[in-house]
């Protein structure tokens, strides 16, 4: 109904985007850039945000676009959080035969890494989601994996996303040789207010509607309702143009947003 009620050929609010479709909100610009440096640097670094806050996509966006022929990218979000299961995941990941055991498993691993930095002249990537559910021993022994000095330069560029505790959690003293050994570290507050309109006139444009389908105060009840959280932002979004097809309106209003809150509580 939406869709036929605003002439839209897809729905603006889905979850399937390219990553050159993707807005390039603020927060998001500063995150790639600092990402970038991280992999120049090849060193560990943390990014941090609210469930929603788009932390996962804005990474992943970046590593999927690397080069094969420069990097090897490698992406885990274990469903066990023990060490010898995440080895088993990562593993996998590179292509290998797990070994039955953990001390195996780090020397694979070790392996691989200096064969793919070192002979294929590969610089690799490990990306590791929902990192907040690492125990303690799991970030020791990521701390062993990357301590790679040869030649004064590392071998691996570890990426670790996680909620907001995650970043609490590295702040206890049980981690501050991890901590130490952070070169980069980013927190995703979420979208600005001035950005909601831009936001909604791209996500729109994207379903090839052109005309502005949401008045002012109805994208600034939009902020209001969802923090500034993307992922709240869109399916309330979604919900007040539902809302408005319903009435026959041409634009959401902030009545149509109210009723999206509500909808959603």
């Amino acid at each position: 109904m939406m869709r036929q009620a605003f002439g839209m050929i897809r729905d603006p609010f889905d979850r399937d985007v390219e990553p050159d479709d993707l807005f390039e909100a603020d927060h998001l610009r500063e995150l790639a850039a600092r990402l970038r440096y991280l992999l120049e640097l090849q060193g560990i670094g943390l990014v941090t945000g609210e469930v929603g806050s788009g932390k996962t996509t804005a990474v992943r966006r970046l590593v999927e676009g690397l080069h094969p022929g420069t990097h090897k990218a490698v992406y885990v979000c274990p469903s066990s959080v023990t060490t010898r299961d995440l080895y088993r995941h990562l593993a996998v990941a590179l292509d290998l035969e797990p070994g039955t055991n953990r001390v195996r498993l780090f020397q694979q691993i070790r392996s691989e890494i200096e064969r793919l930095a070192l002979t294929k002249k590969l610089r690799p990537v490990l990306v590791i989601d929902e990192a907040q559910l690492l125990r303690n021993d799991v970030l020791d022994d990521l701390r062993l994996l990357t301590n790679y000095r040869m030649d004064s330069k590392n071998l691996l560029t570890l990426i670790l996303i996680g909620q907001t505790e995650f970043r609490r959690k590295l702040s206890f003293a049980a981690h501050e040789a991890f901590a130490q050994r952070l070169v980069m570290r980013y927190h995703l507050d979420g979208i600005k207010r001035a950005e909601v309109p831009a936001f909604l006139a791209h996500q729109c444009r994207r379903a090839g509607v052109h005309q502005p389908l949401y008045t002012e105060p109805a994208a600034n009840a939009l902020f209001e309702a969802s923090k500034g959280s993307l992922r709240l932002l869109n399916l309330l979004a979604r919900c007040a143009l539902m809302a408005a097809a319903a009435d026959k309106a041409p634009q959401a209003d902030i009545d149509h947003v109210r009723r999206a809150v509500t909808d959603n509580d």
